[in-house]
């Protein structure tokens, strides 16, 4: 009988050192998703690598939201094909009109034709003129569209959405989600620059998330940053033209697409940076700002309190400058 107990006991000994074995340890993932690169930082609490249930998720979104995958749901709609919608499209899409709404169409995911056309997009560039620009405007415009039955109605069939400007940080919040639900207390997610984070890294410290210098060069240079935010847990979306652009007949054309006019953006601002309590939306507010310019822009986020914006812009002397919103300044690292 003593014999037994002992042999008991001697199991929950070693059940217990093999818990002890397998402590929290911070993981690093990255890959690719939507056309670009994602880093995942997080402390897993039994040190499980994540990374192909990570991956599993991301190509679950991108199924959802990529305009470069023809068999996407958004793909599905574009070619007006009967799909059904997910939660995920339907909450993004409704999130989405809503800012539509705030911004005053500067924010339209139905600029996706426009996008494509000055080659942008997923399409190759086309010869763009005046009449072009007015042919394209004329199924452009999110008042156009709308939810109806759990479908996507559109005014006119050749219309086309591209989600790309708010997807992005709203998959960013549903990793976040993922990752919360498998334990996790400190992670910092960023694909293509959105970030999601919460608690601190692997230091102890909070998240620090760089400002890139908005120069055309800075791509290449490590710690270029104009400033370092501090996110302990937020999310933050930097939009800007100084990297994603070409030059035609000696003329820059920046991927910003004004949904209104038709054109690329010719603003003084070189970069927006957002910071919200979810990705989604400062994601979508970020390309938002870049299409209304400086003053409109500070105008805009003045009647937007769930949101922090820093701008970066050049003043008449080529200078550049910035402006901050009341708010954001508690968040630069000293």
């Amino acid at each position: 009988m003593n014999t037994r107990i002992f042999f008991i006991t001697g199991l929950l000994i070693l059940a217990l050192g093999a818990c002890q074995q397998s402590p929290s340890k911070y993981v690093y993932n990255e890959g690719f998703v939507y056309g670009t690169i994602y880093h995942v930082v997080y402390e897993s609490p039994q040190g499980k690598d994540l990374q192909e249930e990570i991956q599993k998720k991301l190509s679950e979104y991108n199924s959802m939201f990529s305009t470069y995958d023809k068999a996407s749901v958004i793909s599905k709609i574009n070619n007006n094909e009967n799909v059904k919608l997910t939660p995920e499209f339907v909450n993004c899409f409704e999130r989405a009109i809503e800012i539509s709404k705030i911004t005053g169409g500067a924010f339209d995911i139905t600029a996706g034709p426009l996008i494509n056309a000055w080659g942008f997009g997923p399409d190759d560039k086309e010869k763009m003129t005046q009449e072009k620009v007015d042919s394209l405007l004329t199924f452009t415009g999110y008042q156009k569209i709308k939810l109806e039955n759990e479908k996507v109605v559109k005014e006119n069939p050749q219309m086309k959405i591209d989600m790309s400007a708010i997807a992005k940080g709203y998959t960013c919040d549903l990793i976040g989600n993922f990752l919360a639900a498998k334990g996790c207390k400190n992670y910092m997610i960023d694909i293509g620059g959105e970030i999601v984070t919460k608690g601190t890294n692997e230091n102890g410290k909070t998240w620090g998330i760089g400002i890139s210098r908005p120069e055309e060069d800075a791509f290449f240079a490590a710690n270029d940053y104009d400033a370092v935010v501090e996110l302990p847990e937020n999310a933050m979306a930097t939009s800007g033209n100084y990297r994603n652009f070409y030059i035609e007949d000696g003329k820059k054309y920046a991927h910003t697409i004004d949904p209104k006019t038709g054109y690329p953006v010719q603003h003084s601002i070189l970069s927006s940076t957002v910071l919200a309590d979810n990705c989604m939306t400062a994601d979508a507010y970020a390309t938002a700002f870049m299409v209304l310019g400086l003053e409109k822009g500070i105008e805009i986020a003045g009647k937007v309190p769930e949101i922090s914006v820093y701008f970066i812009y050049a003043d008449e002397n080529g200078e550049n400058q910035i402006y901050m919103s009341d708010g954001f300044e508690q968040f630069l690292r000293k």
